[in-house]
Order: structure tokens, then sequence, then C-alpha cells
């Protein structure tokens, strides 16, 4: 059975699903049916997507497994997160850990208050 494209091969839009058939009785259903976020993304992608998961998100194991550098490994994760629609989330995490990360050397007394004021800008 093939992979259902999610993709136009003219203008590159995004295909619906609008059609199902049985495979023993043959019955149809026609209607707006959604696809997942992940039906959308490359074989290539799905690959990653799944090997990772298989990792259980550790990233030595996926290079290892893929054979692939932790950059590498980094940029096709921050390329599935976007595909998928949860840029502005990643985003927003990493800025709170960075917050986080000057807030921690205020405390620690690593950097001035002045200092953290301007890096927080």
């Amino acid at each position: 059975m093939k992979k259902i494209i999610s993709r136009c091969p003219v203008c590159d839009g995004q295909l619906k699903v609008t059609r199902l058939k049985c495979s023993r009785c043959e019955t149809v259903i026609e209607n707006d049916f959604t696809l997942s976020k992940f039906d959308y993304l490359t074989e290539e992608e799905l690959y990653f997507t799944e090997t990772f998961i298989r990792c259980r998100g550790n990233i030595k194991e996926v290079e290892k497994e893929l054979g692939i550098s932790y950059p590498t490994v980094r940029a096709r994760l921050d390329g599935i997160i976007r595909a998928l629609g949860y840029e502005n989330a990643a985003k927003k995490d990493a800025e709170a850990m960075r917050r986080e990360e000057i807030l921690n050397s205020l405390e620690k007394g690593e950097i001035t208050a002045k200092q953290a004021l301007a890096m927080l800008k």
C-alpha cells in the first residue's frame, strides 16, 4: 500500500482527503477528512521523527543511529518542529530558558543587575 500524498503535484498546496473506500466490502464514504500533521511530513522527516522517538529523544543515540552530527540532528529536529507548526512555541521555550539562565547567573553573583538588564533586553 502506498503512503497518501499530502501535497499537490501542481502547486504544492495541501491536499485533503474526500473519499474513503473499504478494501473488504467496497463501501465508499465521501466527506472532508482531516489528515494528521504527520501526514504532511516528507518520508525523510517522518523517518527522522520515528528514529527520534525510538531513541526516546536522546540526541546522542539519534546521532549514532543515523550517522549524523549533533548540529545536523538539531537542525533536522528544528525543521520538523517548524513543519508541524510549533516554531513559535519552540522559540518561546528557548527564550524562557535564556531568561532563566540570566537570572541564575545574577543570583549566583556571576553578573551584575545592570548586565542582567542589558542581556534581557
